[in-house]
């Protein structure tokens, strides 16, 4: 296979003492400030989305209120890639903590921000610097740990997704409630200054200085892609036709843009993203499971607490305990199969059954009417999450293991953007089908009366408070409405899993680093698994 092209980033004794062993102890210390930091890029959004209402009343600006989020998340998804290869050529730590830093700085702004224009431009700082947390965490633990060892610490991970679900609304009520939205910005610094304070103390990795020039033409490419994608998925259907030409407009110039990024990747120096990763069958194909489990997820989270809400009765105030069951499903899978895992070197088995038990939690979630009980729905989510379970942590777990340690921060960050553009290309598919056949079910259930009523025709804006102000006739109708739009939308989904289901069977078992003496060197095993 060939390998692509390097100008020498890496020392020659850099991957040699990557790959020296660490101490439990020294491992669990770093472990802290990495789950911190975790905590920190999870808990953001979920926090501030609680307490949006409560910043628009105070600011105003309501009209810009969808870009507070746009500009977080464009930044986070073109500043991955980026900050992934900047931690291959320069040095892991030094990165990680520069992206910290980022993000703290447009944390503290964001919460002295006088106005909408002000927060949206220091959401997108913070944005930049988030870009870089969840990047650093990974491939710094894929450079401190060998793959064998790494379910050992697994769980941690999966633990802080739950916890930042669940906590995450939770915590954003509270500071909203009890002290000001400022603060929805400000609990960042104090959880940032441990994490750093703990990275810099405990973390021990060389420095490098690499002769490389950046590949500023692919960074210019990529980011133009990348913004096109995700602003396409995040107005398609919202504030433009899914046919306007805004959208298709978009659609070329992401096209273009990426058609050049691989033209101009295959002849860079030190390209930002090595194109020849991709042609290691398991990387390719972990990236497309990557990809739909973000689909899946983000879709889900979205939705399923809005029929909980609407149909089930379940109260707003506590939404992030209304994904529980499906963060616990996930969260004990993983810690067993991390287990699993470490003890026996083998994993090919585990995305086979995640890819499956997902799409039969999407079947079975799909049956959901209006007659559900909690508990019935509360058991379909545990089925999803456990299939989610299985494949989160492997996912990752095999595409760096499908790399030279020298591209640790690159297959990180690939995995981390694949996984994020799902999720935005499963909300925007997930909102056009829900949205679509609710209107259908209302228009069908009531006639002309489903454009009375004040917002039927805009579902996932109906709150319940509005809800409860319509006649019966019409609670009843919309009840089915948003019943029939989670049966397309979970449905849509399950059919859409079966592409991760395919691409799981074609994984192939190459020994994880770590499992012996006797191991192959990852050249060897890259080698393998290629095409």
């Amino acid at each position: 296979m060939s390998q692509p092209k390097t100008a020498g980033p890496v020392p020659e004794d850099r991957t040699a003492e990557e790959e020296q062993p660490r101490s439990p102890r020294e491992i669990r210390l770093v472990m802290v400030g990495l789950v911190v930091t975790m905590l920190l890029a999870m808990l953001d959004n979920l926090i501030v989305g609680t307490a949006m209402p409560t910043i628009v009343h105070d600011l105003g600006g309501a009209e810009h209120l969808s870009w507070v989020v746009t500009a977080y998340t464009l930044a986070t998804a073109a500043s991955t890639p980026i900050w992934g290869k900047l931690g291959d050529l320069y040095g892991r730590k030094g990165t990680f903590l520069t992206s910290i830093v980022v993000f703290l700085v447009g944390s503290a702004l964001s919460g002295l921000s006088q106005n909408m224009n002000e927060l949206i431009g220091f959401r997108a700082v913070q944005g930049l610097g988030a870009g870089g947390l969840m990047v650093g965490v990974m491939s710094i633990m894929g450079a401190l740990v060998p793959p064998r060892d790494r379910g050992k610490y697994q769980g941690m991970f999966a633990a802080v997704m739950a916890l930042a679900t669940i906590g995450g609304p939770l915590a954003g009520g509270f500071i909203t409630d009890h002290l000001s939205w400022h603060w929805t910005f400000y609990i960042n610094l104090p959880l940032g200054v441990v994490a750093l304070a703990v990275v810099v103390v405990t973390l021990k990795l060389p420095k490098v200085r690499s002769t490389a020039k950046i590949d500023y033409p692919g960074a210019v490419l990529l980011t133009v892609g990348i913004t096109s994608l995700v602003l396409i998925t995040t107005w398609g259907g919202q504030e433009y036709a899914w046919g306007s030409k805004e959208i298709l407009g978009l659609a070329a110039l992401a096209a273009a843009s990426l058609i050049a990024f691989c033209y101009v990747e295959q002849r860079a120096q030190e390209p930002m993203l090595p194109l020849g990763l991709f042609t290691n069958l398991n990387f390719t194909l972990v990236s497309i499971i990557g990809f739909i489990v973000g689909f899946v997820m983000f879709g889900s989270t979205v939705f399923l607490p809005l029929y909980q809400q609407t149909v089930q009765g379940a109260s707003a105030t506590n939404s992030g305990l209304l994904l529980m069951p499906m963060m616990f499903g996930m969260l004990v899978i993983s810690l067993v199969v991390g287990q699993a895992v470490t003890k026996t070197g083998k994993y090919r088995i585990y995305p086979i059954i995640g890819t499956l038990v997902m799409t039969a939690g999407l079947l079975l979630l799909s049956t959901m009417g209006t007659g559900t009980s909690s508990f019935t729905s509360a058991c379909w989510m545990v089925v999803l999450g456990a299939g989610m379970g299985f494949l989160m942590q492997i996912t990752m777990l095999v595409a760096q293991n499908s790399v030279e340690l020298k591209d640790m921060g690159v297959a990180s960050s690939t995995a981390t953007l694949f996984r994020t553009i799902g999720g935005s290309f499963g909300v925007a598919l997930f909102g056009a089908l829900f949205n679509s056949r609710v209107t259908d079910t209302m228009t069908e259930k009531l006639g002309g009366q489903a454009t009375a009523g004040g917002g039927v025709q805009d579902p996932s804006q109906m709150s319940m408070a509005d809800l409860r102000k319509l006649p019966e006739n019409v609670q009843d109708a919309y009840h089915h409405a948003v019943s029939n739009g989670m049966h397309t939308v979970f449905l849509w989904g399950a059919g859409v899993a079966v592409i991760a289901i395919a691409a799981a069977f074609f994984l192939r078992e190459v020994p994880l680093r770590g499992a012996g003496k006797d191991e192959k060197p990852a050249e060897s095993s890259l080698e393998a698994a290629a095409v």
